[in-house]
């Protein structure tokens, strides 16, 4: 028997692997207040997994960087299909298409949405043809959703100063959450005299996420005689125009400035070794996933003066802030990092992690769904 519409609720994005990694505890929340979730992504490895978990699955095709108009319309016929089929009582939708093109269709079958935009990414970070297109297909799009969420007031200052959407029409969420029961330290960090200092990024690897940043600051403190380790994991994204080739990360660790470690599907065990997380992103970021996970988990942070990143660090208390695009002052930072004591650090590692469990913990995030779903959930046309 299938669920009835009033008990639906979609989550459309990209790929099952961020709804499994991001959003599985408000899923969790949702199916033990009585609701089913319908997830619609292309398939990976990770869609299979959240059958496992209850949800239902419903593939679609299309490709996040694809700029063609037929394979977006395409989209749009499939989200539309979809919807009119199992007739949610209400979809979250999650990046840019999804956003854009789900609203759309939710909108013309009368059904209730909320867009999440999870960061402005790379087609506001460029004043070309593709950020004028995106902004006039937010505008349209966001018009028909009940409500679009920001992840930082930074991003809606923007959109509503553009007039893509209602300033009535926006809320601002405390980032997607982090499970600061599951990203917890398990022990005391280990650091004894033998013990090689270890910075750690996670990231996507993208090259405005400040990779060669890392890897010149990295450089900078090797020449000051500094001996440590800088460690890199995440995955590659050969499609995505701003990714970082695969030479300049073998040179760079030729050049023994960066390790690269590989991508992981936990990354608990790297942050439980490290003894402070590094992200100097220029990307337009909603709330990095990665710094949240890393001061849930004791870390002391150094990341960019820049928004999204900025609201995740108590500056000189649970980390540093540094300039974009700046390696020298990265390098500062990182050489302040290296010299406080275990102490020093344990104690902003300690600072991090309460301001996660104030502010950024999963249930905060998940109020927002609750009053949405309250609001908005059964207000279908016949």
């Amino acid at each position: 028997m299938s669920p009835s519409p009033l008990n639906l609720i979609a989550f459309v994005s990209n790929n099952s692997w961020s709804v499994y990694n991001f959003r599985l505890p408000v899923i969790h929340y949702l199916q033990q207040q009585g609701y089913t979730v319908l997830v619609i992504a292309p398939d990976d490895a990770y869609s299979q997994l959240l059958v496992q978990e209850g949800c239902i699955y419903a593939p679609v095709n299309f490709n996040n960087r694809s700029a063609s108009p037929i394979a977006d319309l395409r989209y749009y016929r499939q989200l539309k299909k979809i919807y009119a089929q199992y007739r949610p009582a209400m979809v979250f939708h999650f990046v840019a298409k999804p956003n854009i093109y789900g609203s759309m269709a939710a909108g013309a079958l009368g059904i209730p949405s909320v867009a999440v935009i999870t960061g402005l990414g790379y087609a506001f970070d460029r004043r070309n043809w593709l950020h004028v297109l995106v902004k006039a297909l937010y505008k349209i799009s966001l018009n028909k959703a009940s409500e679009t969420w920001f992840l930082n007031a930074e991003d809606a200052a923007i959109f509503i100063r553009e007039k893509l959407v209602p300033e009535n029409k926006t809320r601002v969420l405390p980032g997607e959450g982090v499970d600061t029961g599951y990203f917890k330290r398990t022990t005391a960090a280990v650091q004894t005299g033998g013990k090689e200092f270890i910075f750690l990024m996670s990231c996507r690897l993208l090259k405005s996420k400040g990779i060669a940043m890392y890897a010149a600051a990295a450089g900078i403190l090797r020449n000051k005689g500094y001996h440590f380790q800088c460690r890199l994991i995440g995955d590659y994204e050969s499609r995505h125009p701003d990714n970082i080739h695969p030479a300049e990360l073998e040179q760079w660790q030729k050049e023994k400035r960066i390790s690269y470690l590989g991508f992981t599907n936990d990354v608990r065990p790297f942050l439980q070794e490290a003894d402070c997380c590094v992200l100097p992103s220029y990307y337009h970021e909603g709330v990095p996933r990665s710094l949240m996970e890393a001061a849930s988990m004791e870390l002391p942070i150094i990341t960019t003066n820049s928004q999204g990143c900025r609201e995740l660090v108590l500056e000189n208390v649970s980390g540093y802030l540094c300039r974009t695009k700046d390696a020298a002052d990265l390098a500062a930072k990182m050489e302040m990092m290296l010299h406080l004591t275990q102490a020093d650090r344990k104690a902003m590692g300690v600072q991090g992690r309460a301001l996660m469990v104030r502010k950024f913990d999963t249930r905060h995030v998940i109020r927002f769904y609750e009053a949405a779903i309250r609001q908005f959930a059964g207000k279908q046309r016949p």
